[in-house]
């Protein structure tokens, strides 16, 4: 039987050494828009959220990150040329589409898409929108 009552600050103290887990510096062999994305994507997550055996596809996805904003920027130049080409047009689209892929699959593979986040039951309340929060009193 435990004892009664609240527990002292010592009790409630965490004991053993913790662990400092620093966030992965970005591979060598990136450019410096790639070390970038790596840097803006490790930030926003907790710092244990890649393990060393996740880099690779997290180089891969930064790669693809920048590769697709270089499409999406040709695209806009072919689309304001007075004369555009419907072949490079296409073709163009045809490689965004590469790198949509790429990038979908690399971020489900690595829990980045919000649909790898969610759990059943809250993505169900998200789209029905209502969440099992408690309402704040000054919201009304």
């Amino acid at each position: 039987m435990g004892a009664r009552g609240r527990r002292s600050a010592d009790e409630l103290a965490v004991r053993g050494a913790v662990a400092l887990v620093e966030r992965p510096d970005p591979p060598l062999d990136l450019t410096p828009q790639q070390a970038e994305e790596w840097q803006k994507i490790t930030s926003a997550l907790p710092a244990e959220w890649f393990s060393p055996e996740n880099h690779a596809l997290l180089a891969q996805y930064c790669r693809h990150t920048v590769d697709a904003r270089r499409i999406a920027q040709l695209i806009d130049q072919e689309c304001a040329r007075g004369d555009m080409e419907i072949a490079t047009y296409t073709e163009l689209l045809k490689a965004q589409r590469v790198e949509t892929v790429a990038l979908k699959t690399l971020a489900a593979s690595m829990r980045l898409a919000q649909q790898a986040r969610y759990r059943d039951r809250g993505a169900d309340a998200a789209k029905r929108g209502t969440s099992r929060t408690v309402s704040r009193p000054w919201d009304g």
